[in-house]
């Protein structure tokens, strides 16, 4: 009885307890809900704002059209009415450059493309061939308003396509993007990238005067995007952190001068861009994001300087060995082809070696000839022998774009009649006829399941994994950005003349000082009328990206090498006419080969002087000198490996000529 009674007792606080929990998950679930709700409706305000955006640009270039259709531009009143409506569209166009760039780069090309014709080899080239695109957009139709022929026919031509090129950016696989944070922070890095590398040259501003002006208005049009991206993504927000130093650089540049030759452009880069850019990282890392554009291809997540050689990998230096990670193991790889690269017995007369013409001490290049002995030994290659020291952060290799792995580049080179004259058969005979190295070989190809028998992308493979080690080191420059260390003043001064008024920064660009721009996964060729004597009496006969990809643009064509170790690494162009910095400066102040009266029809660089004063020229070459990498090079080897055929045994190290 008195059981009964105490579950007489009990069942109503059962009861209670029940419908009380019951509450608690309906209330947890309208939590949820709303939540849900909440999340999705601020994701929505950050597309919503990202479209109106769009459409406020797309608005705009729609105005500037109807102007140009209404405007009487063959009077100087009517083209200043235009390009004070370019401008105003340029200013809305950088607000919203973080987003275009990034997610649609090629459609970027249409509304603001620097060239009216661009074979621009993207890295894809690798696995389809270069094609033509024609510019559009805002900078030509500028550009054009100051040709004697421009008609409002063709000027109308490029703003229309340019609102063509903006109605991509309302695609679904455009904005199914904006669902996911991920993209934010990808376009963000490439920013910071761009802030470093072009926003402040004048690549693609064509008035100089609007350089900063537009910087600034940048900056705070991004602030803005900021607030907005943190409101949709409100569990990946760009940090406390970062935002604080992002202030802190609109605060600076809000306070530099106007003009950009003024413009501090180092300060700006290592105490504000180059942090960013760590701190952007970071987020990147942390958020776990994940990339679905072609722009991070060649990008690393991991390393956290603009100026950290490990920013991007455009070459597999491992080749055939791309599989092994054992560091014991490549090591063994990197000391076999230390030796092949002295090795004479990969030339068809046992006297040539890689290390020839590619002298490991003089930065992996000669400095003594224009041009090296062809195999004959009597007559001089076409080219200058191009430095080993930094090829590995190129997409094409050679000065024509020809190749685009380091193991196709230098089999070639080897298979060359004309260079070190080898057959690929005969090499590898020859290789093997060294126990050594048959032995090291056996051993990798364990390593390399789909081959069978040890081939020549074995040897080639082993060599470029020896010498790519020479391009991970550091300048004065880089630690300058990386480290903070001090740099002297006139390099400071140099490296803002390269940025600005020397004009070397629109394309050479940070940080390889290459024509391999953000996002890295191109390879610029351009035309500068380098001449065949510095009497300039005749253009440089050689073709250049033309052999390789026949085009009216591309003929004289060469790939913008790096900057780096110049002092180190002359003579300089693709034929060594100069022996000297201070010839080359000469050469671009008076305006390329065009400014020197040649005859080029194509050439790209301006033949316009940059008026550099023999202080400023002083100037560029200490910033030159600034970005000499303290390379530690190596003995040769003691030895090469015994062969079993006599008279190869007569080889001589690095050699004969």
């Amino acid at each position: 009885m008195s059981y009964k009674s105490d579950k007489q007792d009990q069942s109503p606080l059962i009861f209670v307890f029940l419908a009380t929990l019951k509450k608690l998950w309906v209330i947890l679930l309208l939590v949820v809900i709303a939540s849900s709700f909440s999340f999705r409706s601020a994701k929505t305000n950050y597309s919503n704002f990202y479209a109106n955006s769009i459409n406020d640009f797309e608005s705009q270039q729609q105005k500037l059209l109807n102007k140009i259709k209404n405007t009487d531009i063959s009077t100087t009143d009517g083209i200043n009415v235009v390009k004070e409506e370019i401008e105003v569209s340029r200013l809305k166009l950088k607000g919203i450059d973080i987003w275009l760039r990034y997610l649609q780069p090629i459609a970027y090309k249409k509304i603001n493309g620097p060239l009216p014709v661009e074979w621009e080899n993207e890295v894809f080239e690798k696995f389809e061939k270069p094609y033509k695109r024609e510019g559009a957009g805002l900078i030509l139709a500028e550009l054009y308003l100051d040709e004697k022929n421009i008609t409002k026919d063709s000027l109308a031509h490029l703003i229309q396509l340019s609102i063509d090129g903006i109605r991509v950016f309302h695609d679904d696989s455009v904005i199914n993007q904006l669902d996911s944070f991920d993209h934010f922070l990808l376009c963000n890095r490439l920013y910071l990238l761009n802030l470093s590398a072009i926003y402040t040259t004048g690549f693609e501003c064509p008035d100089s005067k609007h350089i900063i002006p537009e910087l600034r208005s940048m900056i705070g049009a991004v602030k803005n995007i900021y607030a907005n991206y943190n409101m949709g993504f409100p569990a990946t927000p760009i940090t406390k952190e970062y935002l604080e130093m992002y202030d802190r650089m609109a605060d600076f540049v809000s306070h530099q001068p106007t003009d950009p030759e003024q413009f501090d452009h180092f300060s700006f880069i290592k105490d504000y861009v180059n942090p960013l850019f760590a701190l952007n990282q970071r987020m990147i890392n942390q958020y776990n994001v994940v990339s679905v554009s072609t722009n991070d291809f060649t990008l690393s997540n991991s390393c956290n300087s603009i100026f950290d050689k490990s920013l991007y990998t455009p070459q597999n230096t491992k080749g055939i060995y791309s599989l092994i990670d054992d560091p014991e193991v490549l090591g063994e790889i990197r000391a076999v082809g230390k030796k092949l690269f002295y090795d004479p017995l990969l030339s068809g007369n046992n006297a040539r070696s890689c290390a020839s013409c590619h002298k490991p001490k003089e930065f992996f290049t000669d400095t003594s000839f224009a041009t090296n002995l062809q195999f004959d030994q009597t007559q001089r290659l076409a080219r200058n022998t191009p430095s080993l020291v930094n090829v590995v952060y190129n997409h094409m290799l050679m000065l024509d774009g020809k190749h685009i792995s380091l193991q196709g580049q230098g089999g070639a080179v080897m298979t060359n009649p004309i260079e070190m004259g080898g057959n690929e058969q005969e090499i590898i005979e020859k290789v093997l006829t060294c126990k050594e190295y048959k032995t090291s070989f056996r051993k990798f190809l364990k390593y390399t399941p789909e081959e069978k028998n040890i081939t020549f992308n074995h040897i080639i493979s082993a060599i470029t994994f020896y010498y790519k080690d020479f391009s991970v080191y550091y300048s004065p420059f880089d630690e300058a950005m990386n480290n903070n260390k001090p740099l002297d003043r006139a390099s400071v001064h140099g490296f803002n003349l390269f940025m600005s008024k020397a004009q070397c920064g629109t394309c050479h660009y940070v940080p390889q000082f290459s024509g391999i721009a953000p996002p890295f996964i191109t390879s610029e060729f351009e035309v500068i009328g380098v001449p065949a004597d510095t009497a300039y009496k005749k253009l440089s006969e050689d073709k250049g990206r033309y052999e390789v990809n026949p085009a009216f643009e591309t003929m004289h064509a060469f790939r913008t090498n790096t900057v780096r170790n110049m002092e180190h690494t002359k003579p300089y162009m693709h034929n060594g006419v100069f022996n000297t910095i201070e010839q080359v400066i000469d050469f671009y102040d008076a305006g390329g080969g065009a400014g020197r009266k040649l005859a080029i029809d194509n050439q790209t660089l301006s033949a316009d002087s940059l008026k550099l004063t023999q202080v400023e020229k002083k100037e560029l070459i200490s910033f030159i000198r600034s970005l000499s990498e303290q390379v530690i090079f190596e003995e040769p080897p003691a030895q090469l490996p015994v062969s079993s055929v006599k008279e190869y045994n007569n080889r001589k190290t690095g050699g004969v000529y």
